[in-house]
């Protein structure tokens, strides 16, 4: 295997650097360190980017990536389909790696440092979609999910699609979503180049 194989993965058109990618290695030598699990890529950004594949989204040119870390999901958005992207995470340590992962790729997206919750109606209005990956790993994340799935639904974001390896958390905020806004809870995998198995919530709000 070669050594650009070793410091990078490829899944569907998009360039995935490894911790080891010279690119990465700069911005770790910079003094750039994650501190809310944003120091890596994530496989269920590989189960998002492999479902909007098959299953393009009618409205996506502005895309909201939620607790994007490395913003390999939105940075496939914006190569891909052409979305307008803002990428958004309470870390701001985050941006310098996504910076990195999309210079890579030759796009951009816009940055947004912010948590959940204080993510406005007013604010997902703007957006055509929402994606998330990994996003509702705590016990405590499950309400703030929830409630911003809420406000996504009433500003009127016609797609939006979270993804997760199943943990209990995920399932027990896909529920309400289920119970209140028809969410759909759907299993899904990838098998090469990259393995991953989770579930993808999708509401279709269109």
């Amino acid at each position: 295997m070669s050594k650009k194989n070793r410091t990078e993965n490829r899944f569907r058109g998009v360039i995935m650097p490894t911790r080891s990618h010279p690119a990465i290695r700069a911005v770790t030598r910079r003094g750039a360190h994650p501190s809310i699990h944003g120091d890596k890529l994530w496989k269920s950004s590989c189960l998002l980017m492999d479902y909007l594949h098959k299953n393009r989204p009618q409205h996506c040119a502005k895309v909201i990536d939620v607790g994007c870390g490395w913003g390999v999901s939105g940075i496939w958005c914006a190569k891909k389909l052409g979305s307008k992207v803002t990428s958004v995470d309470a870390d701001p340590d985050v941006f310098p790696y996504l910076e990195a992962t999309a210079e890579l790729n030759k796009v951009r997206t816009r940055h947004l440092v912010s948590r959940f919750e204080k993510l406005s109606t007013k604010e997902l209005s703007r957006f055509d979609m929402l994606i998330a990956a990994d996003i509702c790993f705590w016990d405590e994340l499950v309400k703030p999910v929830t409630n911003m799935v809420n406000r996504a639904v009433k500003a009127g974001v016609k797609h939006i699609l979270i993804a997760d390896p199943e943990r209990p958390t995920f399932h027990e905020m896909a529920e309400r979503c289920v119970d209140k806004h028809c969410a759909d809870v759907i299993d899904w995998q990838t098998r090469s180049p990259i393995k991953a198995r989770g579930a993808i919530m999708v509401i279709e709000n269109a």
